[in-house]
């Protein structure tokens, strides 16, 4: 199974709202949300018939059992992110703790124990699409580990299902770990632009960090229309470094109305509607050419 990953380089771009339509546009079998701090696309699909459910367990926490503890101290003393508090016990601040197992080791009486600790919940929908996502807790680490799990459920649930041939995958904005996690393995990654200073200085990291990956990268711009200037300036970048721009989207008002109604742009009669169907058969022309594993050979 093939796998399109849709990013972009900060948010509030308009990436989900390209994947949603793209999703809706392609008839996708196959969809993942893997911006597992902030899953939205879930708000636009909502045709399932069936749930299930996984508790997300990520780095262990330190549990201190007050009446073994001797009142040392040296947990609190070695605890290098001060989760460690002292009022009449001492205890683990478990928002703090990063499970790094230093007062377990450094405790001489044995009254702390690494335990495992819930971080986010895993959800696969199925009906006549599957739809893998994810939501972490806040505060917990271990994002990029999610969004893995996030795509291996996705895989395990398609997997023997007939005509899967490809899947949409929602990234997280940034460059940070689930970003990482979302372009490893994928196919082709298209990254959503947009024209305004700190816009296209994103773009540019986002494009070297799926460089590292080598997987196809296409660039679309959205609200174009907003800044002309930068626009062009987005289309002479791709053009430098050989990057497949795949079109633009304008800024359209009723955009806004579509998705605070739940709805796809896909599925609304405006420009961008009209836009996005250009970059979505651009896109898919280069996704699902034969030669795209050769061109990640010839990039290496």
């Amino acid at each position: 199974m093939k796998q399109l990953l849709i990013l972009s380089g900060k948010g509030g771009t308009g990436k989900t709202t390209v994947a949603s339509a793209f999703i809706q546009i392609s008839n996708a079998k196959a969809f993942a949300d893997c911006d597992v701090d902030a899953p939205n696309l879930h708000l636009i699909k909502r045709d399932f018939d069936q749930q299930d459910h996984w508790d997300y367990f990520g780095m262990d926490k330190a549990v201190i059992n007050p009446s073994v503890c001797t009142d040392c101290g040296l947990c609190q003393t070695h605890c290098r992110f001060d989760a460690i508090s002292h009022k009449i016990n001492y205890v683990v601040d478990t928002m703090a703790c990063e499970g790094c197992g230093v007062c377990e080791r450094m405790c001489p009486a044995n009254a702390i124990e690494m335990q495992r600790a819930k971080a986010g919940d895993l959800q696969v929908f199925k009906g006549m699409t599957t739809f893998s996502t994810a939501k972490l807790k806040m505060g917990s680490g271990t994002s990029g580990m999610l969004v893995t799990e996030v795509k291996k459920k996705l895989k395990a649930a398609t997997e023997g299902v007939e005509d899967v041939d490809f899947a949409i995958i929602d990234g997280s904005p940034g460059i940070g770990c689930p970003v990482i996690s979302s372009i490893s393995g994928v196919d082709m990654v298209l990254i959503v632009a947009e024209p305004s200073v700190s816009g296209i200085s994103d773009m540019k990291r986002i494009v070297e960090t799926a460089q590292i990956f080598q997987p196809r990268i296409a660039v679309c711009i959205n609200k174009y229309d907003t800044n002309v200037g930068l626009s062009e300036k987005i289309e002479a970048y791709c053009e430098e470094k050989a990057l497949d721009f795949v079109g633009k989207i304008p800024f359209d008002s009723k955009v806004v109305k579509a998705v605070n109604a739940g709805l796809s742009i896909a599925e609304v009669d405006c420009a961008a509607r009209t836009a996005v169907e250009i970059v979505y058969r651009a896109s898919m022309k280069i996704f699902l050419a034969e030669d795209n594993t050769l061109f990640k050979i010839n990039r290496g």
